[in-house]
């Protein structure tokens, strides 16, 4: 979710360096409208003007722009929910029988199925897409629709689905590493503050100081995901500053769902695999069921609300709020599949979080920071 509200934030704001038709604010409605245009005053008293804008119209702009940030808050934590319980619904699936390709592939196609119908026949002049656009699209399904995900079930197939989702939260120590030495813009330093937080954190979360208790595998696959985690970011913010986020999510779902066919065919799925039972909490639903609520649930509801939420909220503010993400996969995993982290691991959980929050408050400022000085090794771009 943190990473979904930077991209659609990008595009809503036109500069990141996540076309102003996505707005990052309440939209103005009549009650605005009346507020700002001027009245018609009478001769005989031209305060009018001032008396009904300020006593009649001001208290709705008021009420009016309190709504639209309740619904934005509402949106934006659904959106965390819906995103946050891809692991905790996709993992039952991997241990009924299908592999973390499998289950990465159906989450996938599926979407890119429902997006792209939906996409084709209420907004079809989004698919639109000029010459130049299709390169940058494919790396984006490859990437950061692809390989976040198969590395992400890769993960939370070895490790608990909440440290699996707290190595792939690492991204923005990544993108900030990147602003820095590759951009060669000076960052302030209470983003290094958060850097450093944010790998105290995670060496808590993954036992470094009693000998790396996680499975290594599992590790390397989350940290995986945040690779490719960042590649979202940089890329969305080529894509989404000339694109709207729905049309870039679902050619990136498109696009990500060919390379899983090519990894997982869907077809060659075991029927036997499908229709087995899967323990998911008290419940005992068929893994077709379990793969088409991740798809459904954790990624078609998980955008759209994402995106909606971004028309009430400004895009730094759900960006933070979308780092409740992590929480409610943990909290997920703990309640429907008995996954409990340890104290510790707790702790670097909310340590590394409060790093990534830094980070991500911090991330505007450094874009348009001061250049730093160039580094001994640095190529200047051309």
């Amino acid at each position: 979710m943190q990473k979904f509200c930077a991209l659609v934030g990008k595009y809503s704001i036109g500069a990141r360096g996540r076309l102003a038709t996505v707005e990052s604010g309440p939209r103005p409605g009549p009650a605005c409208a009346s507020a700002t245009s001027p009245a018609r005053a009478s001769p005989t008293n031209p305060e009018d003007v001032s008396t009904v804008t300020t006593t009649d119209a001001a208290p709705a702009q008021v009420q009016g722009a309190q709504a639209h940030r309740w619904r934005g808050l509402a949106l934006i934590l659904a959106a965390s929910l819906f995103f946050g319980s891809s692991g905790t619904i996709g993992k039952p699936a991997m241990q009924a029988g299908l592999s973390p390709e499998q289950v990465a592939s159906a989450r996938i196609v599926i979407s890119a199925l429902v997006l792209l119908a939906g996409v084709a026949l209420l907004r079809p002049s989004l698919l639109r897409v000029r010459p130049g656009e299709w390169r940058v699209l494919v790396a984006y399904g490859l990437f950061a629709v692809a390989g976040v995900q198969l590395f992400y079930f890769i993960s939370a197939s070895r490790v608990p689905v909440g440290v699996a989702i707290l190595l792939e939260f690492t991204s923005p120590v990544l993108i900030a590493f990147w602003v820095r030495f590759v951009r060669g813009v000076r960052l302030p330093r209470p983003m290094w503050a958060g850097i450093a937080l944010a790998m105290t954190g995670l060496a808590m979360v993954a036992g470094v100081t009693d000998g790396l208790q996680l499975d290594t595998i599992g590790l390397l696959a989350g940290l995986g995901a945040a690779v490719c985690s960042a590649v979202y970011f940089l890329l969305g913010e080529h894509g989404v500053s000339t694109r709207h986020p729905l049309g870039m999510v679902t050619w990136g779902m498109v696009f990500g769902a060919i390379a899983m066919c090519a990894v997982a065919p869907p077809w060659t799925f075991p029927s036997e695999a499908l229709t087995a039972s899967a323990t998911f909490g008290p419940w005992q639903p068929p893994v077709y069921v379990l793969l088409i609520a991740v798809a459904l649930i954790s990624t078609v509801l998980a955008y759209l609300a994402g995106i909606t939420a971004l028309r009430y909220l400004p895009a730094s503010v759900a960006s933070v709020l979308g780092l409740c993400e992590p929480l409610v996969a943990t909290a997920m995993a703990w309640a429907l599949l008995g996954e409990a982290l340890a104290v510790v691991q707790l702790i670097g959980a909310a340590v590394l979080l409060t790093g990534a929050t830094i980070v991500q408050l911090q991330s505007g400022r450094a874009q348009s920071g001061t250049p730093a000085e160039p580094l001994p090794d640095a190529v200047p771009e051309p």
